[in-house]
């Protein structure tokens, strides 16, 4: 019985968007990675750098045993193929799960990682700096417990008293945990989604993956017999 051709173009033409897409989030991720502007505050509440690294780094290993698979015909990498797609839709639906169900563990998770910088009047002048920045963007004062986490109040704090979160002494009152949190939140509808789309190239891919492997097999059966 002959492969079918169709389903074995298919699969090398989907591991090879995957390999791309692959390159591209390592080359990206690497990049904000050695980047001088990074925020050490957000790479301690968000370490979302790395994590983009490593799956850069599978997606392309993937991609690569996928496309050799296909092309070549090989039982045993389609099968390492399949499983390893198998293993990440489970991982992918079971973070979806406690995201979803843990999401007060999540915040409270952040703000742990946030109160490591305090007080912030012990802090290096690089971290004291990166939250100015960081309030002047997000329009907050403090790390935690809001202008008490500093000693003196920096100007990055001050505020016109005609907006909402402003105090008579015209400073920010809300903590920039809380801003960081709610940017979260804002981003999960598109997380989601993004989410939602690889789950479904990813059953895509362990179908044909499968199919293929399958008929390879039966081919082989044919031939030996």
């Amino acid at each position: 019985m002959a492969v079918n051709k169709c389903i074995k173009y298919l699969l090398f033409f989907f591991n090879l968007l995957f390999w791309i897409s692959g390159c591209i989030i390592l080359g990206v991720s690497i990049y904000l990675k050695v980047s001088k502007d990074g925020n050490v505050i957000t790479n301690e509440s968000l370490p979302g750098i790395d994590l983009m690294i490593a799956i850069g780094v599978i997606i392309m290993v993937l991609g690569f045993l996928g496309c050799c698979g296909a092309i070549r015909e090989n039982r045993c990498m389609l099968l390492l193929f399949f499983i390893s797609l198998l293993v990440i839709f489970i991982l992918l639906l079971a973070a979806g799960i406690l995201g979803a169900v843990g999401e007060k563990k999540v915040k409270d998770w952040v703000k742990e990682r946030l109160e490591r910088f305090t007080p912030l009047s012990k802090q290096p002048d690089n971290v004291k700096q990166d939250l100015e920045k960081l309030q002047r963007e997000l329009k907050c004062c403090g790390l935690v417990n809001g202008p008490s986490d500093w000693e003196k109040v920096p100007d990055s704090c001050r505020c016109n008293t005609t907006v909402s979160d402003c105090k008579s002494s015209a400073v920010y009152t809300t903590p920039c945990s809380s801003q960081i949190i709610r940017l979260m939140e804002k981003n999960m509808e598109v997380v989601l989604g993004i989410a939602f789309a690889i789950a479904i190239l990813l059953i895509f891919g362990m179908v044909f993956a499968m199919i293929l492997y399958c008929q390879i097999g039966r081919k082989e059966a044919a031939t030996t017999a």
